[in-house]
């Protein structure tokens, strides 16, 4: 940390999709503790693979915690995206500088962008307008070495404070386990699982089926964020909620008929 990394005027809000209990979000708070003062609100058990949803049709609960002196904040029985909600409309004081999505177990880069919790918290963010990051790293281990993940989170953050990140962009960092190597700006890879469903039979002989899979890269390229993180950098990814395919619907012209 440098003499000018902290502002105590600075409200970061910290999210996750492991949950309250997870290594990585409590390292991501010491993290977002060099820059500011730390709120975090977030899921209050595992909600990892969730995506963008919202709960509509339960009640949410909100318990407030402390993790020491410094750090505290609320743990919710939603989602990550139902976090970042409440936290905007109900229960921060006053609006976040900026919002931080992790330390997530696991990568999210490639085709897991869309169905990860991590990322989904920080588009919402975006979504609110605040600049946003999401942070995970490749390793699953809650044992995992996160001094990679502390110390690329610490250069993407002040690249945010310092640059701003332009309106709709989310950033998506995806570091391996272990020390740093380096961080390289990176397109989401154009991947796919291919899955099979497994059937097996419970103890009370019910048929139910368990989800495998492996990932299939489509493209190729050096600046894709999964071969990046092949050969050992980190991976830097601008995302957008946009959904819009921008090329295809310029081409068109009229009505459908």
């Amino acid at each position: 940390m440098t003499s000018n990394d902290y502002n105590s005027d600075r409200l970061i809000l910290v999210c996750n999709d492991d949950g309250i209990f997870a290594p990585g979000i409590r390292s991501l708070a010491e993290v977002a503790g060099e820059f500011g003062e730390v709120v975090i609100i977030a899921p209050d058990r595992q909600q990892s693979a969730v995506g963008h949803s919202i709960t509509v049709s339960d009640p949410l609960r909100v318990t407030p915690f402390q993790i020491n002196a410094k750090i505290g904040g609320h743990s919710v029985n939603g989602t990550p995206a139902d976090c970042i909600k409440l936290g905007h409309s109900k229960l921060l004081n006053r609006k976040p500088d900026i919002v931080l999505s992790g330390i997530n177990h696991g990568s999210n880069a490639g085709i897991n962008i869309i169905y990860s919790g991590t990322v989904s918290a920080a588009t919402e963010a975006t979504i609110l307008g605040y600049p946003a990051i999401a942070i995970s790293c490749t390793e699953f281990s809650e044992t995992a070495d996160l001094s990679g993940s502390r110390e690329a989170t610490r250069r993407a953050i002040r690249y945010v404070l310092k640059n701003g990140l332009p309106s709709g962009i989310t950033l998506n960092l995806n570091v391996p386990g272990g020390p740093l190597k380096g961080i390289r700006w990176a397109k989401q890879a154009n991947s796919r699982y291919i899955e099979s469903f497994e059937g097996r039979v419970d103890p009370h002989n019910k048929p139910y089926f368990w989800i495998t899979g492996r990932l299939e890269i489509l493209d190729d390229g050096d600046n894709l964020d999964l071969n990046v993180l092949k050969m050992g950098y980190a991976s830097i990814t601008p995302i957008q909620y946009d959904l819009t395919a921008h090329l295809f619907y310029n081409r068109q012209n009229g009505d459908l008929e």
